[in-house]
Parts: structure tokens; C-alpha cells; sequence
């Protein structure tokens, strides 16, 4: 995976979807890679999450610093959000020199475009990759580290699995589901700071909670008939949000620890599609909303 910057050094601005989290940051933008391992998916909520990097002296923060709420994840990391609407926040790695910048959350074109996948060893079982972007199985031998060993959560018959990054919120899905989607509009992409959310609808009798030792935090963008999100307060994971308005539950599908059994049926509202991320596979697109 080639590590060197883009050839312009744009200045973008990027914030969380509540608008209460923002920042600039300044190019060279030096990588930007699709991680997949199941710390990202479920922090994200997202089939994948990807990043871009730029120099320390090159990022600010505008407002809200002192409204993001950080989790170690690991010995080697952690992870950010905001505190009012769960989207993920940029990470500073002073060490590395480094601004670690959720790309779904920036406006404009960084530049730069994704130069590989790492941690496909950890791939969700119904995300297939199609492009022909360098894969590799945890980080490149280039990073210098490797990855965290995680828990496996074993399948159970007729019966989807999905939890939090803490393991404090854990939850169970039966049945079909009603509908399937990649949306790939401002408002997904800033929610999951990620390409685009890749979201599942069940029937509210399908799903139960199994597990809640921390609060669920829940944003609905003003003025939006529907559009919501929800996470776990603790880690910043997004978690499904009940609607009992629509008698549904939309599920994070990144955030399930078992095959749902299906892949995500159609790309929609593409014309409002990140400018560096590339549809490469054959699922059917739709500019907008799909047909009812």
C-alpha cells in the first residue's frame, strides 16, 4: 500500500452529524484506507470504515472538542464520538504525528482516494469486496503493528446476534427483514462516518434487547420525518434504533456479530454519493429513494 500524499493539499472542514463537533483540516493527506476489522464495523455501524491521515500541525479543532467522549478499546487504542448524536470523531496520534479523520464526515474532496482494505481477515461474512484495491489480512507490514484479538460470538439457530463494542448493550433479531440498503446520502455518511451506512429493517416483534448496563443515546436530525440514530453511551457504538412510530427496528449491520443471511439489496440516494468512494458491484442504484 503506497503511504504517499495526495499531489494537492486541499483544506477541508468535517463535523458530526449534530453539527456540534467540528474541525479543519489541512492536506497533505498522506493515506486512506477501508478497515474492516469489527472494532471499526461496530463503532461505525458500517459494512467498513475508512480513514484518511494528515499531518498533526495541519488539524484543528473548531468547536466542540469538549463535547467528544472517548473509550479504550484496546491497549493500543481508542475511540471517539460525540456526545449528542454518536458520530465518530477524528483520533490524534501525537506519537505518529498523525490526524486520524473518519473520511464520511468531511465536506468536499480530500484529494486522495482509497488506497487499500486492511483487516479483511475480520471482513463481515455478508460485505463483498469487488474492487481491486491492495487486501490485506490485518495491517500492512509498512504500520509496524498488528491487531487485537477479539471474541467470536458463536451462531444460534434462526437467530441474528448483534452487541456493542463494550458488550454492554447486546441484542437478538428473528424473522426476515423488510428491507435492506446501502444509503450513501450526507446524513448516513455523516451518522456512520463511514462511505455510507448499510442499514436493516425488522418488524419491532422481531427484535429484543438482551442486554442494557449503559444508557442508548439517541439524536433525530431536526426537522427530519424519520432520520435518527442511536449508540451506546459508553463506547460510541451504534446500537438499533427502535421506531415505534413505523413499528420497526433499523439495525446497524455492522454492528452484528452473526450473518444475517442476506447482503444489502440496493445502493440508494447515490446521486448524493461521497465524490472518493467507487460503486464497483452489480447491486441495483438508485439516484434518490428506491420505488415503493
Amino acid at each position: 500500500m503506497s503511504m504517499s500524499p495526495s499531489l494537492s493539499a486541499p483544506q477541508l472542514h468535517g463535523s458530526c452529524l449534530c453539527g456540534a463537533v467540528t474541525y479543519q483540516v489541512a492536506g497533505p493527506f498522506n493515506m486512506m484506507v477501508h478497515c474492516h476489522c469489527s472494532m471499526c464495523r461496530k463503532h461505525h455501524g458500517a459494512a467498513f470504515a475508512t480513514f484518511v491521515g494528515a499531518p498533526l500541525m495541519g488539524f484543528k479543532w473548531l468547536s466542540g472538542e469538549d463535547q467528544i467522549v472517548s473509550y479504550v478499546s484496546s491497549e493500543k487504542g481508542r475511540r471517539d464520538h460525540c456526545r449528542h448524536c454518536g458520530s465518530v470523531t477524528p483520533t490524534l496520534l501525537k506519537e505518529m504525528d498523525l490526524a486520524l479523520v473518519p473520511a464520511g464526515n468531511l465536506e468536499g474532496d480530500p484529494g486522495i482516494r482509497p488506497q487499500g482494505h486492511v483487516f479483511v481477515g475480520s471482513k463481515a461474512s455478508w460485505y463483498a469486496i469487488t474492487d481491486d484495491l491492495p487486501q490485506h489480512e490485518e495491517f500492512p507490514p509498512e504500520f509496524g503493528v498488528g491487531g487485537v484479538e477479539r471474541p467470536v460470538v458463536e451462531p444460534r439457530e434462526g437467530v441474528v446476534l448483534g452487541s456493542c463494542l463494550c458488550n454492554s448493550i447486546t441484542y437478538e433479531i428473528t424473522g426476515k427483514p423488510l428491507r435492506s440498503a446501502n444509503c450513501h446520502c450526507s446524513r448516513c455518511r455523516r451518522a456512520r462516518s463511514a462511505a455510507h451506512a448499510s442499514n436493516l429493517f425488522y418488524k419491532l416483534e422481531d427484535f429484543r434487547f438482551t442486554r442494557q448496563d449503559a444508557a442508548i443515546g439517541d439524536y433525530r436530525v431536526p426537522g427530519a420525518k424519520y432520520f435518527g440514530v442511536s449508540w451506546c453511551t459508553k463506547c460510541g457504538a451504534a446500537v438499533p434504533r427502535v421506531s415505534k412510530e413505523r413499528n420497526a427496528v433499523v439495525v446497524p449491520a455492522g454492528a452484528l456479530d452473526t450473518d444475517p443471511g442476506l447482503q444489502p439489496a440496493m445502493h440508494i440516494h447515490v446521486g448524493n454519493k461521497a465524490c472518493w468512494f467507487e460503486i464497483t458491484d452489480t447491486i441495483p442504484q438508485f439516484e434518490t429513494a428506491p420505488p415503493v
